[in-house]
């Protein structure tokens, strides 16, 4: 594939500084691009050293000019250089068909140029879109209804009565609709708590590998859209994520939290149950929340705490020997001193 530089400037809405009808060819990371390829410095390290790679072009911020190289230049430079990646790389589409080794229940009902490929299960009452892609070993159980253009990679399982929006991604061997960690306890042993909601995922989700997404108590499990979650992530019972949210690998939030919207849950972040994270609150890595977070906040740490407040704990935590041992010396020289003035008082 080959585009002008005149042709991606227009795709993503960019000004170019140098050789318009430059031929581009590919795309490629900054420290090895060749003459015919694109790449982008979004930050000072790169635009620092723009001059010594051999890019045919590169993505700029909107206000960079000093540079002897064909520039781009763009509001959001991550942003171009993901829309240039997908006008190389866009993503394979399955053929469309229905495989004969698929295994397909009662009432099934679908819209144009959908995939299914082989050993894909489909139960009864299921109703999908248009341009869906089923990978092989995916289950969908009764009463699922999805919507246009989802793609399902292999060993997705989809439980019975959930909803699938449209424009959602699932990665390889996430659980949709598994039964929520609910259990009545007499004293003596553990009763099950029938699980009788659904899961709803609304429009542009994308759920990363191995996510476990628990189906309600009673109504819904809730994931708004444009939510994108990384591998490995567990969304208990009753959850509600606002839209747009990200939640970062390992994950988990236990049952009935509801999280605002723009929030982002950092790497192996615990959430405690029945608590409320607000709109565009941040929550660092390996945090553990253990009370509701206004929004606009950011936490750190277990329990979680405000992330400045954080920043000086950790300066302190290395010191605490050194200061224990300080704190004896001023101890034991009060001692003397308390001693001294009660034998001469």
């Amino acid at each position: 594939m080959e585009l002008s530089l005149a042709r991606i400037a227009e795709v993503v809405n960019g000004e170019i500084k140098g050789d318009k009808n430059k031929n581009i060819c590919g795309v490629a990371p900054f420290d090895d691009a060749a003459g015919d390829e694109i790449t982008f410095a979004g930050n000072a390290k790169f635009l620092k050293k723009i001059d010594k790679t051999d890019a045919g072009a590169i993505i700029v911020p909107r206000d960079f000019q000093a540079s002897t190289k064909n520039i781009l230049q763009v509001d959001n430079p991550q942003l171009a250089f993901a829309v240039v990646l997908n006008l190389f790389h866009p993503p394979l589409k399955p053929e469309p068909g229905i495989s004969s080794y698929s295994c397909i229940g009662k009432n099934f009902e679908c819209g144009r140029e959908v995939s299914i490929a082989p050993f894909a299960v489909i139960g009864n009452n299921v109703t999908v879109g248009h341009g869906i892609a089923l990978s092989p070993h995916v289950v969908i159980g009764d009463n699922v209804v999805m919507g246009n253009d989802v793609r399902i990679y292999p060993n997705v399982t989809i439980l019975e009565r959930c909803t699938i929006g449209n424009r959602v991604i699932i990665h390889a061997g996430t659980v949709i609709g598994s039964d929520g960690f609910g259990f009545a306890q007499d004293g003596k042993k553990y009763y099950k708590i029938p699980h009788t909601g659904i899961v709803q995922i609304d429009d542009d989700v994308e759920i990363g590998a191995g996510n476990t997404i628990d189906r309600a108590t009673f109504g819904k499990t809730w994931i708004k859209s444009g939510v994108k979650t990384d591998n490995l992530v567990h969304i208990a019972h009753n959850v509600t994520v606002g839209e747009n949210s990200i939640l970062v690998a390992q994950v988990g939030i236990s049952g009935s939290v509801t999280i605002g919207k723009n929030a982002i849950l950092a790497g192996q972040a615990g959430v405690v149950g029945h608590l409320n994270i607000g709109d565009n609150v941040t929550v660092g890595a390996q945090a553990g929340v253990a009370k509701s977070v206004s929004g606009d906040e950011i936490v750190s740490g277990s329990p979680a705490i405000p992330h400045r407040l954080w920043l000086r704990v950790q300066k302190i935590l290395p010191r605490l020997p050194e200061l224990k041992k300080k704190l004896e010396e001023i101890e034991k020289r009060l001692k003397k001193i308390e001693r001294s003035e009660r034998e001469n008082g």
